[in-house]
């Protein structure tokens, strides 16, 4: 009880003290689409991933606790080893099949946890999702719970310079229309799902240009 807490702390000071006054008034960030959130308490969000920022902006702007998967090499730092397991993250080892962060996946989806994933599986210059992996639609058709497309906007150009001055970027978090899980775990469905999210994700974005 006291761990929970204590991650629970954690969490809201990093989302209310650190994160709103960086992404509601450096970055003027707003969210649309909120009706699109499901009612459930377990559910996957599926996003492009431009910058670094992306998981903690997506958390607060949804206002939900979502458990993303970091890079493995994050837990072996100190403090923010601490900070990123308070707000949920769990260590993926980039590059492989990591069958313990699925493992990871399903289990806090069954516990009615919200959870994370960046399709590309790392940042994408374009900020656009290019090369989609299969990893959330496999975790959706394990569990049989539904896949929320969120499109992150600007957040691969959040500053540009003029005259040496910073001026940052808006960035506007847009969320779609849920997508059902796969009807079973082959490859074809897999791939067909994964389309569809990709699609779906790059729609939002082009609505913006």
């Amino acid at each position: 009880m006291k761990k929970i807490f204590f991650n629970n702390l954690v969490y809201k000071f990093v989302s209310l003290i650190i994160v709103f006054p960086i992404f509601r008034f450096i970055f003027r960030g707003n969210l649309v689409g909120t009706e699109n959130i499901p009612h459930s308490n377990s559910f996957i969000i599926v996003s492009n991933h431009g910058s670094l920022l992306d998981p903690p902006f997506l958390g607060h702007a949804l206002r939900l606790k979502v458990s993303f998967m970091a890079k493995s090499e994050l837990f072996y730092i100190p403090i923010l080893s601490q900070i990123i397991l308070a707000c949920g993250a769990y260590p993926v080892k980039r590059g492989i099949t990591d069958r313990n962060s699925i493992k990871t996946a399903v289990e806090k989806l069954e516990d009615q946890n919200v959870i994370g994933i960046f399709i590309d599986g790392t940042r994408q210059r374009d900020g656009r999702v290019n090369n989609p992996k299969k990893g959330a639609a496999l975790i959706a058709a394990k569990t049989k719970k539904n896949l929320l497309p969120v499109a992150i906007i600007n957040s691969h150009r959040l500053v540009r310079f003029k005259l040496f001055f910073p001026i940052f970027n808006k960035v506007t978090i847009k969320i779609g229309k849920p997508i059902n899980y796969p009807v079973s775990s082959s490859k074809k469905d897999l791939i067909q799902v994964t389309n569809q999210i990709k699609d779906s994700i790059n729609y939002l974005i082009d609505l913006t240009n």
